[in-house]
């Protein structure tokens, strides 16, 4: 039996009206005329003559067989529990969601050397802002139940980490497998983009969204970042731009552009300076992106009829064995 959580759940019977039933049977017994029996008897000769006599006219005459109160109370428990049993009883809970793919999800994560930097604290142990963003990112990834995930890598040169999937375990696998310096030293956004455009093309899912991940400034090799979000809009993709680190330091990032890219997609762009932050943005982005759900007809039931026959059955073999007592006491007598 499945644990579906008992006190979330609704007692109800599949057929109420088969109840009516423990009624008749006290109703019958009352209110119905006793079984007349035939039995043969010795017939007299001069009957007719005695009771010309003695002026008694005769009757006819029927008995019922009796049985003991126990007898009568377990076969009345036995029929009672066989009732139940037929009116279906059962634990019924509420109609269960079931999660539609929604989106295709793709995450671009920058992994330039910038990321290798050590200013983040996480649990207050000092980590790299890359290690930090991996074990942040893998929580919103397991959130993701409704969301076809991608993953991208970028700095020099994109490339893709794991194809769109459902299976979100490989995804987060796949990012925490990743480390900085994998695709380079520079920052190319602009490429990123353009690559992941190239990744949804043959997607058949129409909401397409795309997390762009950086800490730094387009190196303005390769494609031009807003020349990329105008063709990402045109495809309908929206792009959420996430800012790591300082925009004043010295590894700051081009807020303008992020802000650009995001704003002309439909999405919106969020800055983290720290963990929290982090969280905050990835909490806002479950928000703007929730989770989405197809209605569903089918409820959780738990069936609950075994319970009063099997108690049922119990009985009869008590009241068979009852019977057999009985009778075995009665030969012995008459032995």
């Amino acid at each position: 039996m499945q644990d579906f959580g008992f006190e979330n759940m609704n007692f109800e019977w599949t057929h109420a009206w088969v109840l009516v039933f423990i009624l008749l049977a006290p109703l019958a017994f009352f209110l119905l005329p006793p079984m007349r029996q035939r039995s043969k008897a010795i017939i007299y000769p001069a009957f007719t003559r005695l009771t010309q006599v003695s002026k008694i006219t005769p009757s006819k005459k029927a008995w019922v067989t009796k049985k003991n109160a126990l007898q009568w109370i377990l076969i009345y428990i036995t029929y009672i529990l066989i009732v139940i049993a037929s009116a279906g009883p059962k634990f019924v809970g509420k109609p269960e969601k079931k999660i539609k793919t929604a989106r295709s999800f793709l995450i671009t994560a920058d992994l330039s050397f910038s990321m290798n930097t050590k200013d983040w604290q996480l649990d207050g142990k000092k980590l790299t802002r890359w290690h930090a963003v991996q074990e942040i990112m893998s929580e919103f990834i397991d959130g993701r139940k409704s969301d076809r995930i991608g993953l991208i890598l970028f700095a020099s040169h994109p490339y893709l980490q794991a194809p769109l999937t459902n299976d979100l375990s490989s995804v987060q696998w796949l990012l925490q497998d990743a480390e900085v310096g994998m695709a380079g030293q520079m920052t190319n956004i602009g490429d990123a983009i353009a690559y992941g455009m190239r990744v949804f093309k043959n997607d058949t899912i129409k909401q397409k969204v795309m997390l762009l991940l950086t800490d730094g400034v387009d190196s303005g090799i390769g494609t031009n970042p807003l020349d990329a979000s105008t063709v990402a809009k045109e495809d309908s993709i929206k792009i959420y731009a996430l800012g790591i680190g300082d925009p004043e330091g010295k590894d700051k990032i081009d807020e303008k552009t992020l802000t650009y890219i995001s704003e002309s997609t439909g999405g919106q762009y969020f800055r983290a300076m720290d963990s929290k932050e982090l969280k905050e943005a990835y909490q806002t982005l479950d928000k703007l992106e929730p989770i989405k759900y197809e209605s569903s007809e089918i409820k959780p039931e738990v069936l609950l009829y075994f319970y009063p026959l099997g108690l049922a059955l119990i009985i009869s073999f008590i009241l068979i064995l009852y019977l057999a007592i009985l009778s075995r006491i009665k030969v012995s007598k008459n032995e």
